[in-house]
């Protein structure tokens, strides 16, 4: 989404003044969910297209989505749970 896109973005231009405090975790952890979401939501798309020939496309195409939803709703209030308390995220 645009928000992921801007939050990446951000992300990337503040690494370098995150690293070596307790930011430099979130700052990753940031990075690091944007990217495998992107690669799980690419995952789903494949497999939405090449095996909806045979159907099944369908239905694995956006249950692959909805896991990925689900682990990027956990990674971003665990990150906004430590980041409040002000702690690197344990990784």
């Amino acid at each position: 989404t645009l928000i992921g896109i801007v939050a990446v973005i951000i992300a990337y231009i503040k690494r370098d003044d995150a690293r070596g405090t307790w930011l430099e975790s979130h700052v990753s952890w940031t990075i690091r969910t944007f990217w495998w979401s992107t690669l799980w939501a690419l995952i789903g798309w494949a497999v939405l297209i090449l095996l909806a020939i045979v159907l099944i496309g369908f239905a694995l195409g956006p249950l692959i989505w909805a896991v990925v939803a689900v682990w990027v709703v956990y990674r971003v209030i665990r990150g906004i749970m430590y980041f409040k308390d002000q702690r690197p995220i344990p990784i």
